[in-house]
């Protein structure tokens, strides 16, 4: 079956990650990580992945962790707002 091969995770993770190199705001980031973490692990054995379900899951938990420290790494931070007091055209 396709999804048990180790190269299309890779390949398919690391097409997420062009993505992402073209879309702001770490979306893409966490699911070509995710990805790429299933692929490891299919490489080095497989043996936790017994079923598409879940491939899906282990996919979808390291996605969501990588995103979620992505965001914690570089997300926003706070006091960084600029709030404009006044305007070019005022002078």
């Amino acid at each position: 079956m396709m999804w048990q091969e180790w190269w299309i995770w890779a390949g398919a993770g690391i097409v997420l990650l062009i993505i992402e190199v073209f879309a702001p705001g770490f979306v893409f980031l966490g699911f070509g990580v995710g990805a790429i973490a299933v692929a490891v692990i299919l490489a080095i054995g497989g043996g936790l992945v017994t079923s598409l379900p879940v491939a899906l899951l282990i996919f979808a938990v390291c996605s969501l962790v990588a995103w979620f420290v992505m965001r914690k790494l570089a997300g926003e931070r706070k006091g960084q707002v600029k709030i404009w007091d006044t305007d070019i055209n005022d002078n």
